[in-house]
């Protein structure tokens, strides 16, 4: 059994403003969504944040929109 490798610069996604599938920079960030100060520590929430390599357009998803 063998197994097969991935980089990073062989994972692509579509891209909008491209219209093809291109290598895309992917991270999670943490975004508070509340102003009020008490509050704050309560109100965050995971965004995924994709931007393409090819042309910087960048895209920000809300990951758990329950």
């Amino acid at each position: 059994m063998s197994t097969t490798s991935r980089s990073a610069s062989d994972l692509t996604e579509a891209c909008e403003d491209c219209g093809r599938d291109t290598p895309h920079s992917v991270s999670i960030e943490l975004r508070t969504e509340s102003d009020k100060r008490e509050n704050q520590e309560f109100s965050r929430e995971p965004y995924r944040i994709t931007e393409c390599v090819a042309c910087g357009n960048e895209t920000v998803l809300r990951m758990n929109n329950a």
